[in-house]
């Protein structure tokens, strides 16, 4: 047990520095913290996230329509590109 004392541990993250809480508030105060922390996470990767091209900018949605048959059809059915 020597040992323990010269080689103290890693400094604790969270340290209650007045009062006397119990083992359930301890658990409260972490569960709330680390709801927070996600929550952070989340809205850092949605803000990081591409935003969906809109529908009415997509020009994927004109190529999919089949050329209709008729005089000059050939001439619909050209893409450049």
């Amino acid at each position: 047990m020597a040992s323990d004392r010269t080689h103290p541990g890693p400094a604790p993250f969270l340290q209650v520095v007045r009062g006397e809480l119990s083992h359930e508030e301890i658990a409260a105060l972490v569960a709330v913290l680390t709801a927070r922390a996600r929550a952070v996470q989340a809205a850092r990767a949605r803000a990081a996230a591409p935003a969906a091209p809109s529908g009415w900018r997509d020009r994927a949605r004109l190529l999919g329509v089949p050329p209709r048959p008729g005089p000059h059809s050939w001439r619909r059915s050209f893409h450049p590109g």
